[in-house]
């Protein structure tokens, strides 16, 4: 994984409906890079009460890995998909 950790704008989000709500960003910017994503999903890594949420999100040809702590979005790195 290309190694990033900078913080970006989410531009816009879409919504799952399932067994859970669940919220995934469906664009970013950083920089002057602006992505848009088709598929994605979303992860909780827990340390001890505190919950990070992480989102591999592609926009079909490359893989961009997100965290969202603290209302912070940060792109933690990309991998070709």
């Amino acid at each position: 994984m290309n190694s990033i950790n900078e913080i970006v704008n989410v531009n816009a989000f879409y919504f799952l409906k399932g067994r859970q709500f669940r919220m995934l960003p469906k664009q970013i910017e950083f920089g002057n890079t602006r992505c848009t994503f088709e598929d994605g999903f979303q992860y909780l890594v827990r340390k001890g009460q505190h919950v990070i949420k992480l989102f591999d999100m592609t926009d079909g040809r490359t893989i961009y890995r997100l965290r969202l702590e603290n209302d912070s979005w940060t792109l933690v790195g990309t991998r070709p998909a």
